[in-house]
């Protein structure tokens, strides 16, 4: 297990209202022992003029859900956990339908870890791949 907490999902739902997770309805739907995975809508929230998923949304999604892992493996009442860098291939159109990103960890340091969150399509197709560098500082 790596996470040192394990919220409910409905906890870490509960987290995002009233942020830009919530406005893009990214839902957590699974912890497991190594992972954690969400769901986002293709919709008129998250798709660009063309009628695709706008990327930015699948790097919404991944910073969401690595930056939510991260903060999972660490103690909170002595540490937080900030974004140091994102990259994301795109390799598929989506239209219509569901995303679901699952993230798992590449690197868990005291001070940085690294997370990869792959994305798929309904069909269970490989849309996007990221990776997010988390700096682990601790709380002055």
């Amino acid at each position: 297990m790596i996470f040192a907490q394990k919220p409910s999902l409905d906890q870490i739902n509960q987290t995002g209202k009233n942020t830009m997770t919530d406005h893009l309805g990214i839902v957590f739907t699974e912890i497991g022992s190594d992972h954690l995975t969400a769901t986002m809508p293709v919709d008129e929230r998250t798709k660009q003029p063309m009628g695709l998923l706008h990327g930015g949304a699948n790097v919404v999604l991944a910073e969401t859900l690595g930056s939510v892992a991260a903060s999972l493996t660490i103690d909170l009442t002595k540490q937080i956990c900030v974004g140091l860098e994102i990259n994301a291939n795109h390799l598929k159109g989506v239209k219509s339908g569901i995303v679901t990103g699952i993230t798992k960890p590449i690197h868990l340091g005291k001070s940085t870890q690294v997370w990869e969150i792959k994305i798929t399509n309904e069909q269970g197709q490989l849309c996007c791949i990221s990776r997010i560098t988390m700096a682990i500082l601790d709380k002055k």
